[in-house]
């Protein structure tokens, strides 16, 4: 599948790193923490044969620029400049972090008209977010460089990794990658927010919203899942028998489309 490689200019001039898969309706892919546009590359090919599928860096990552200060109004002004280079409005899959940076968006009045949003990683009880680094949200690096290996560590392991794995994948050539993203783990623990289930939030979406989960996902995930498809207006939940937080895009990708159509 051919990919045009573009860049949206957002509100406050940052240049965001665009690549876009297949013809049709526009579908706009929303990453997660230590995700670029490369993460959503498997899942884009396999939804290009029916939609026009825009992938992209999140400021900070890859090949999209950094505008300081950071703030998640400006990441919303991303999406919307990533809608506009995709023709003004489109239907919006979101993962992870990224789920709930496209919850924001919609209920910010955004032009989307479908949503899809996989496993966002709220709580619904108060006490376990003392426990996540989601409570860190403002202490942010003062500078690109900030982060690196320990900070990733420490992300992977609140997701619930082991050290020996952890320790493992500082061994393959994708820690790198993750490290050279580490400063934008600030930014996903900003969209966060306080780490609960923004339920007046998401009261004001209104557009139609299918929230996924995996059926192999730890329980409270599952009920995250639940509870923010109850608290949406228009919200739909489905489960995806044996799937995780690491979704498998063949098993996604006919959901979505059937979603979407």
């Amino acid at each position: 599948m051919n990919t045009a490689v573009m860049k949206a200019e957002s509100a406050d001039g940052t240049l965001i790193a665009c690549e876009r898969r297949g013809s049709g309706p526009a579908l706009v892919m929303v990453g997660g923490a230590l995700c670029t546009a490369a993460s959503d590359a498997p899942l884009a090919e396999l939804l290009a044969p029916r939609f026009s599928v825009f992938t992209y860096d999140r400021r900070g990552r890859g090949a999209s620029g950094d505008t300081a200060p950071y703030s998640v109004g400006r990441e919303i002004e991303d999406l919307a400049a990533v809608i506009g280079a995709a023709g003004g409005h489109a239907t919006v899959h979101g993962t992870s972090s990224g789920a709930v940076l496209a919850l924001r968006a919609a209920a910010a009045g955004l032009p989307i008209t479908h949503l899809s949003v996989y496993e966002p990683p709220f709580e619904t009880d108060p006490a376990a977010t003392q426990a996540t680094p989601r409570t860190r949200a403002g202490r942010r690096p003062s500078s690109p460089q900030a982060g690196g290996g320990d900070a990733v560590a420490a992300f992977l392991a609140a997701t619930g990794m082991s050290e020996g794995a952890v320790d493992g994948l500082r061994l393959l050539p994708l820690w790198s990658g993750m490290e050279a993203l580490a400063h934008t783990l600030a930014y996903d623990y900003e969209v966060m927010g306080d780490g609960m289930v923004p339920t007046a939030l998401l009261a004001s979406v209104t557009a139609r919203v299918m929230v996924v989960d995996g059926g192999a996902s730890p329980a409270g995930m599952r009920d995250v899942a639940r509870a923010v498809a109850t608290a949406l207006p228009h919200g739909h939940h489905r489960t995806l028998t044996g799937q995780t937080h690491e979704v498998a895009p063949h098993v996604l990708a006919p959901t979505l489309v059937r979603f979407f159509a």
